[in-house]
């Protein structure tokens, strides 16, 4: 049976199949999770294996690389969030970029993967809660991955890192599964 699960903590140290980065059009080194999975990856090999494919890529669209020198996961799932800065409704994004992460899990034969909590950081923009809305589109994004592929197991971790961020997302959550047991 497929699940869900929100953790207080680094999707970076989760032990999964895939890790998903929070990643820029350009599939380059930033801030926040995407530098950390590039330090810990290897930089070098992290930005060879990212020019291998053609850039910039939209909004929503997710890629595959291997995790190199991590060593609690076998690869990284780069997902392009939207930046609400300059996009304001771009809510359909976000969703694609969750959802189109587990389609790439699922091509890839894999079963587990953690997520942050995407474009809620400097991409967050003018959202009044940025955390808030990007749990939201994951458990949307979960819900009609899970009602598609029945057959399919995944295991989701979506990970809040700050304090803040965890209590915002625990009240989404919390919503969500009273709504999934009625």
């Amino acid at each position: 049976m497929s699940s869900i699960e929100l953790i207080n903590g680094s999707s970076a140290e989760q032990r999964v199949d895939a890790i998903v980065n929070a990643a820029n059009k350009m599939l380059m080194s930033g801030g926040g999770i995407c530098g950390v999975l590039f330090r810990k990856a290897g930089y070098i090999e992290l930005t060879n294996a990212c020019k291998k494919y053609d850039v910039p890529l939209n909004d929503g669209e997710a890629v595959i690389t291997p995790a190199f020198n991590i060593t609690n996961a076998k690869y990284i799932i780069h997902a392009v969030g939207p930046n609400f800065g300059q996009t304001a409704t771009a809510f359909e994004e976000l969703f694609r970029a969750y959802y189109n992460s587990m389609l790439l899990l699922k091509e890839n034969g894999l079963h587990s993967i953690s997520f942050p909590l995407i474009s809620s950081g400097i991409f967050g923009g003018n959202l009044i809660n940025p955390a808030k809305t990007s749990i939201e589109q994951c458990i949307e994004a979960y819900k009609k991955f899970t009602d598609e592929y029945k057959d399919y197991i995944i295991d989701v971790k979506i990970c809040a890192y700050t304090i803040d961020e965890m209590n915002t997302a625990q009240k989404v959550f919390d919503y969500y599964l009273d709504r999934e047991e009625k």
